[in-house]
């Protein structure tokens, strides 16, 4: 049976002038008999969990520690970070945008569990409306008539194959993190008249366990301004997940739910007063920690009071937490973060691939001695 070609737009819009935000927002377009060669992309090998859903700290630094960013520039990276993992089909848990580097806590799901969406006789207009997030009509267009071509053809594998191409960009952290800096880099250069990388480095990535890894995580990305010196309250911050929770935002109330384990709809109580109450209780300044490379900065955080105070605020509702004592170096240039059998299970399971890790269960890095719980890091 025939299917309908469809039909070639040759509408053209009266010329706009775009506002930097705008062009931040601007959906991708192709031209005409791009797709078949371009849909599908390469990147290094990265350290990942690829047979079921797996947490991740993602970091990366601008180029010569540069000072880059002001409000605009996190507001247009933001704007393109969230509508990214949206189309990659990853969860933000957490972030902070800072002037010269940036830290994002997301989820990855099993990819292979959530393309299960995508099949069935309604799967392939389901995902035609997913790639709709950040391709234009004038793109989907054109992927609709190569689909069609190939299937008067008689090529449906060839069609398959098209397809699959775009399935294989869902659910990859490495690939999550490098479209969003190659989109934001594009849009910053031609912002400010620049040309060649943004970017230090690549990006760096730490695996994190489930539980008070994540937790402990998360407080260390959402308290950077306050170790900064820009805040006195991580509430106030405008460029991070609590302080956009903070402000009412859904999206960030979500993933913050998510790290302290509790309902999407129970922020309001016990979410908020859980996760505040721990980041006061994280962001305590331990002696002798410092952040990479600043030993001469004096360091800044919580006071002992301000802790206890904070915590005295909640009722009771939130059960003790764990003080812990941490090099923040390892929440950045490890390879996973969690308690001592899942350092061990993430060495074993990459020993044969990465020969350079550690095989033993690593470092300690925190804990209470009374209830034993501690966190260890495995470095590269």
């Amino acid at each position: 049976m025939k299917r309908d070609n469809p039909r070639r737009s040759n509408d053209s819009e009266p010329e706009k002038e775009w506002s930097p935000l705008e062009l931040a927002e601007m959906k991708t377009g192709r031209r005409i008999g791009q797709i078949r060669r371009s849909a599908g992309f390469s990147g290094r090998k990265r350290m990942k969990v690829e047979d079921q859903a797996a947490c991740y700290h993602v970091m990366s630094r601008t180029v010569n520690g540069e000072f880059l960013f002001g409000s605009l520039e996190k507001e247009a990276f933001r704007r393109m970070m969230w509508r990214m993992a949206q189309f990659s089909g990853v969860e933000i848990l957490t972030y902070a945008l800072m002037d010269n580097h940036f830290h994002i806590l997301l989820k990855v799901p099993c990819q292979e569990k959530w393309l299960r969406k995508f099949e069935g006789p309604e799967g392939e207009e389901k995902l035609l409306t997913h790639l709709s997030a950040v391709y234009s009509k004038a793109f989907l267009m054109q992927l609709k008539r190569e689909l069609w071509q190939l299937r008067e053809l008689e090529d449906e594998e060839g069609a398959q194959v098209l397809l699959a191409r775009f399935k294989k960009r869902f659910c990859d952290m490495s690939l999550f993190v490098k479209e969003l800096k190659e989109r934001f880099t594009r849009w910053y250069n031609k912002q400010n008249g620049r040309l060649g990388t943004l970017w230090m480095d690549r990006f760096k990535s730490v695996i994190v366990e489930n539980g008070k890894a994540l937790e402990t995580m998360a407080a260390y990305i959402d308290l950077n301004p306050v170790r900064a010196g820009l805040v006195d309250d991580p509430a106030l911050s405008e460029w991070t997940g609590y302080g956009e929770a903070m402000s009412g935002s859904r999206r960030a109330r979500r993933g913050l739910c998510k790290v302290v384990d509790v309902p999407q709809d129970a922020w309001e109580g016990l979410g908020q007063n859980r996760y505040r109450t721990w980041l006061y209780t994280d962001g305590v300044v331990v002696p002798g920690e410092h952040a990479p490379g600043s030993k001469d900065r004096k360091k800044k955080g919580f006071a002992m009071k301000q802790m206890v105070k904070v915590r005295a605020e909640q009722e009771g509702a939130v059960s003790p937490l764990l003080l812990i004592r941490k090099r923040i170096s390892s929440f950045s240039n490890g390879v996973a973060v969690g308690c001592e059998d899942f350092v061990k299970g993430i060495a074993a399971r990459y020993q044969t691939n990465y020969r350079r890790l550690r095989q033993k269960s690593g470092s300690k890095i925190g804990g209470s001695e009374a209830n034993k719980e501690q966190v260890y890091v495995m470095r590269g």
